[in-house]
């Protein structure tokens, strides 16, 4: 080792110790829990950064309340990019994540082995932390695409998203809804930016995002090409809502993106879920961490959706049990009775 190393490894070893900490108690002190999100471009992944931000707190960190974090004592919470909600679900269960985003319809499947998940082995061991926000599907086409309904997709080259995604469950569902299967349309499986530049490259003529809007990649779209987001309601909406309790019938407002108008649209529920096998006592403070004023300062400003992820809202729609944690949170604040 060279002299200057050395002397790098001395100094970062002193500061450690001025702060009255050794490296074996950082070691011992640190826990690590990762979070599975979605792809970069879309909305769980900067949403899943303020969370694991704000639940975080390493040890040496100041005082909650003097600057400092106040998130869980020596956790280290990390956002991870994944192909979403199916993805999460199966990483939760197999142990690969300690916890995850999922569409509340696509964990509900999972959980109780029915609807899409049918024929498999149900996720009894997927538990709720919380619900999140409202993500509404988004069907995507040029302006001058000719493309003014779902029924319009016939034929046509559509993007549905990875297999292992939500948005690619949902896309399915919203066809069959309206009379037609995947092989109706040349599918093809593209996800956030690499969707939108196909869009503008004419190589598809329209693609789904199952996303709270706004989001990131069809922000910088529109400010780049003249697009539309194709109605998704009528009748075919309405069978959809009336099948599957967890769609509902919303829209996504005018303005949301530059020069496109108010569409109708159906939603679902984001959410977080862990593991059964999660430790009751981490899952209960990092539930508590979640909804502490500090944290809401965060969601306040971290992101558009933030500020709709509110503890009056934090059981809506969950149709999976909550874990153990969290259940005795949201009992001791009066929120579950």
């Amino acid at each position: 080792m060279s002299i200057i190393s050395k002397s790098i490894k001395a100094i970062a070893l002193g500061a450690v110790m001025v702060g009255g900490l050794s490296l074996s108690a950082i070691a011992q002190d640190l826990k690590f829990f990762t979070i599975g999100t979605g792809g970069t471009a879309y909305t769980y992944y900067p949403v899943g950064g303020v969370i694991a931000n704000a639940i975080s707190k390493p040890p040496g960190s100041r005082e909650c309340g003097k600057g400092g974090s106040c998130g869980v004592d020596g956790l280290i919470a990390s956002a991870v990019s994944s192909r979403g909600s199916v993805d999460n679900v199966n990483a939760i269960i197999s142990g690969l994540r300690d916890s995850g985003f999922a569409q509340s319809d696509v964990a509900y499947w999972a959980y109780t082995g029915t609807g899409t998940m049918e024929g498999k082995e149900p996720a009894t061991d997927l538990r709720t932390i919380a619900a999140l926000f409202e993500e509404h599907i988004h069907l995507v086409a040029l302006k001058d695409s000719g493309i003014n309904s779902v029924a319009d997709l016939k034929g046509k080259r559509v993007s549905l998203d990875e297999p292992g995604s939500g948005t690619y469950v949902d896309a399915g569902l919203i066809l069959s809804a309206n009379g037609l299967g995947v092989d109706d349309v040349t599918a093809e499986a593209l996800k956030g930016g690499a969707a939108s530049e196909a869009l503008r490259n004419g190589k598809i003529d329209a693609f789904f995002v199952v996303a709270g809007y706004p989001t990131g990649s069809l922000v910088e779209l529109a400010s780049a090409a003249d697009i539309k987001l194709v109605p998704i309601d009528g009748a075919g909406a309405k069978a959809l809502a009336d099948k599957y309790g967890f769609f509902s019938q919303s829209e996504i407002p005018s303005g949301t993106y530059e020069g496109v108008d108010g569409t109708m649209t159906v939603a679902v529920g984001a959410q977080w879920y862990t593991s059964a096998k999660a430790d009751e006592e981490l899952i209960y403070n990092i539930t508590k961490a979640l909804w502490n004023d500090e944290s809401r300062k965060l969601l306040d400003v971290g992101h558009a959706k933030g500020k709709t992820i509110t503890i009056e809202t934090a059981l809506s729609g969950v149709g999976v049990p909550l874990h153990a944690g969290a259940e005795r949170f949201y009992k001791e604040i009066g929120v579950l009775k």
